[in-house]
């Protein structure tokens, strides 16, 4: 992850973001299931979502650490945040002070944002996120802070064992019941590598010559 001495740099990686238009990433977005072992107490026991960013690195968010905040409890002069149903969640130790959205969309909702996956994108610009939560409210989720890895960081992490990776899901992205996420993707992942680990029997590769029917040619 960033140390504090690169936050500078990511923020201004940030920054060229949202100066470019938002289009589709070559490579796809993935969701990160923690490690048990991973003791970080940013990232223990969480699920994240990850995708390409503009700079060649990755941008995300904790999926599974919703506050018990709402987002007109943090704007309380902003009447449009009444609307929004769902708490504010924790969506990592970048910017901390910072708001984020993810935003389910059919087009990119304005300046600021990169599109993650087809119809998500993540939204870092205000005047953006302000025009989402007066016109569509409740097709967000809304996260204070986020992740963001150099290029390569990610790679690195994931060859290390820190994170299992499993196919994204707007589903599982804006799920609302998240308590037992991370227990459930991770039962998962150890589904997955049982059966890739899983020899393929002999028994299950022969084939009945007896039976076949040749035409003559």
């Amino acid at each position: 992850m960033y140390t504090v001495a690169t936050r500078a740099a990511l923020a201004l990686a940030l920054l060229i973001a949202s100066i470019m238009p938002a289009h589709a990433q070559d490579q796809e977005a993935m969701l990160l299931v923690a490690h048990p072992a991973f003791r970080d107490m940013d990232y223990r026991q969480t699920v994240l979502l990850a995708a390409p960013a503009p700079n060649g690195g990755h941008v995300g968010v904790i999926l599974n650490r919703p506050t018990k905040r709402s987002l007109s409890s943090l704007f309380p002069e902003h009447e449009p945040s009444k609307k929004v149903l769902e708490p504010v969640y924790y969506g990592g130790p970048f910017s901390r002070g910072a708001l984020v959205a993810l935003v389910k969309a059919g087009n990119t909702p304005g300046e600021g944002t990169v599109q993650l996956m087809k119809n998500l994108y993540m939204a870092f610009r205000v005047n953006t996120i302000d025009q989402v939560i007066e016109a569509n409210p409740n097709d967000a989720r809304y996260y204070v802070g986020y992740v963001g890895w150099r290029p390569g960081e990610l790679k690195n992490e994931i060859d290390r064992g820190i994170w299992s990776v499993l196919g994204a899901d707007v589903d599982v992205v804006f799920r609302k019941d998240v308590e037992g996420l991370w227990e459930e993707l991770l039962q998962q992942t150890k589904r997955i590598r049982a059966d890739a680990s899983k020899p393929v029997h002999a028994a299950a590769l022969t084939f009945d010559f007896s039976k076949a029917i040749f035409e003559p040619r």
